[in-house]
């Protein structure tokens, strides 16, 4: 077991680990260390801590010293400039008529480096616009390009589903997501309801499928023909969440009860492949939603 402390350079970025080197470090304070990218101040998210060493990027780097009141006014005079760039920037794209859109601005803590990141439909050519910038701002000047899904999580906003974005409040990093997922969850594929806010596949249906497929797991599947105690019948829609399922009974007219599947006995598991909840709605051409979605 190694001691460290987590530390965050963007208020939606990773957490990196350093060695406190015997310093006791509390939450939100700030810090200077050393990086791939010079020495940076950053936000420590995560207080002095034990991990399994085999979680460790090797080397690892020590904590150069707790901010001081001259570093916390330079990281801030940095913010400041950091809203000044942006706009400096903006009018030099609309001066060179470039196809981007400027997303943010990250000034290096020692000044050495401006790092502006945009996004583009394609390759975009701007080399005079680096010039231009750098005559300006007189240091090394780095434009990155980024996804539509670092855009959101760097900018932040509201979901479909009235909370913050889980990219800016607690997802480090992003995982692949697939239509199968959304099936799986029982959604309709409209992309409307399965996309987030930067037009691609929502991360939620990640970081939810493994709980899905536990359920799954549990759960008779549509078409599959059970004992409810009161009869005998056919499963003809599941809830994974409620667990509820709704189950036609056998020599009824047409009489559907619902029961939880912890008071059912499965009888004829169907092995077939089980339709969408909700009867599969928009799904008309699933091949052109999974070129959209899919990343």
């Amino acid at each position: 077991m190694v001691e460290v402390i987590g530390v965050k350079f963007r208020s939606d970025g990773r957490v990196y680990y350093f060695d406190p080197d015997g310093h006791k470090f509390s939450k939100d304070s700030l810090v200077i260390v050393e990086t791939s990218h010079g020495i940076e101040c950053g936000e420590v998210s995560m207080e002095n801590r034990l991990v399994d060493e085999s979680k460790i990027v090797k080397p690892l780097k020590k904590v150069i010293r707790a901010a001081t009141e001259q570093d916390i006014r330079h990281h801030r005079e940095n913010k400041a400039k950091e809203k000044e760039a942006f706009k400096i920037c903006e009018e030099k794209i609309a001066k060179h008529k470039l196809e981007m859109k400027l997303v943010d601005v990250e000034y290096s803590f020692d000044n050495s480096k401006i790092l502006f990141y945009f996004t583009a439909d394609g390759r975009i050519d701007f080399r005079e616009l680096v010039k231009d910038l750098a005559s300006v701002f007189r240091t090394r000047i780095e434009l990155r390009q980024i996804g539509v899904r670092d855009e959101a999580k760097m900018l932040g906003g509201i979901g479909i589903c009235g909370r913050p974005f889980c990219c800016s409040r607690f997802l480090n990093d992003f995982q692949p997501v697939s239509i199968r997922m959304a099936k799986e969850q029982g959604l309709s594929l409209n992309p409307a309801k399965i996309s987030g806010v930067c037009g691609r596949l929502m991360c939620c249906l990640k970081y939810e499928q493994d709980a899905y497929e536990y359920l799954i797991s549990l759960t008779p599947k549509v078409g599959s023909v059970v004992d409810t105690g009161e009869g005998t019948g056919t499963v003809v829609e599941v809830n994974y969440i409620t667990g509820i399922l709704k189950v036609k009974m056998q020599g009824g007219e047409n009489l559907i009860i619902g029961v939880h599947r912890d008071n059912v006995r499965v009888i004829n598991e169907c092995c077939a492949k089980e339709p969408l909840i909700g009867g599969g709605e928009d799904t008309e051409d699933v091949e052109l939603l999974e070129k959209l979605l899919e990343e």
